[in-house]
């Protein structure tokens, strides 16, 4: 395998090293959230504040902070500040790339369309 977007440069039948797998593991874990996955799904396509965000998930402002406090702590969502409020979005294209990818696979699975590479 070789992926240099990730940093990863591993033959076919070495495994990467053990500090990625772990930063990996904890990112999955965050999007093992069926809540934290749709926040993260909306700050790929822009930016929101927890009264925005709030909005469009359905979910108090509390619970919406603590959900992007976990994903900023996995380094999923970067904020700053925009006068009195801070403003959340995904932090970079590999969420997005990784995200688009998963709803992709899954996208299949719920259609039954065939796998492709």
């Amino acid at each position: 395998m070789h992926a240099p977007e990730a940093g990863v440069d591993v033959g076919p039948h070495q495994l990467p090293p053990p500090e990625h797998v772990a930063v990996a593991v904890e990112s999955f874990r965050m999007l093992a959230d069926p809540t934290r996955l749709r926040m993260l799904w909306l700050l790929c396509g822009g930016e929101y504040d927890v009264t925005s965000l709030a909005a469009e998930v359905g979910i108090a402002r509390p619970a919406v902070s603590q959900h992007l406090a976990k994903l900023r702590l996995a380094g999923l969502v970067s904020t700053h500040r925009d006068g009195r409020r801070a403003v959340y979005r995904a932090k970079g294209g590999h969420v997005r790339r990784m995200l688009t990818e998963a709803l992709g696979a899954a996208d299949h699975r719920v259609s039954g369309t065939p796998d492709h590479d």
